[in-house]
């Protein structure tokens, strides 16, 4: 799954469903829910696309998007944020939370 910086952010979140995940190297939760991730970009191929900004390398978008703890994931639509969503989340629960938004 791609690290990607503030540089790409605005290109890749402009149009289409993405949802970009906030995490820290050091965050256990966040170690827990990549794989989650990962399984799930291989579901969602072709309908969104999932990306990650690390928040100690793009501090400016973390506080741009009000990034307080991490994980936090925010579904992005044509460029607008549709939805934040906060800590670990299973699989299950995140399907149940992006099925609605694409």
């Amino acid at each position: 799954m791609k690290v990607i910086n503030k540089a790409e952010f605005e290109q890749i979140t402009k149009q289409g469903v993405v949802l970009v995940d906030f995490f820290a190297t050091w965050c256990g939760p966040c170690k827990m829910l990549a794989p989650v991730l990962e399984e799930l970009a291989e579901d969602m191929n072709g309908k969104m696309e999932i990306v990650k900004v690390d928040v100690d390398q793009e501090g400016d978008l973390a506080m741009k998007f009000g990034i307080m703890s991490v994980p936090t994931m925010i579904v992005f639509k044509d460029g607008e944020a549709v939805k934040q969503i906060s800590g670990y989340q299973a699989k299950g629960q995140l399907l149940n939370i992006l099925n609605p938004l694409l």
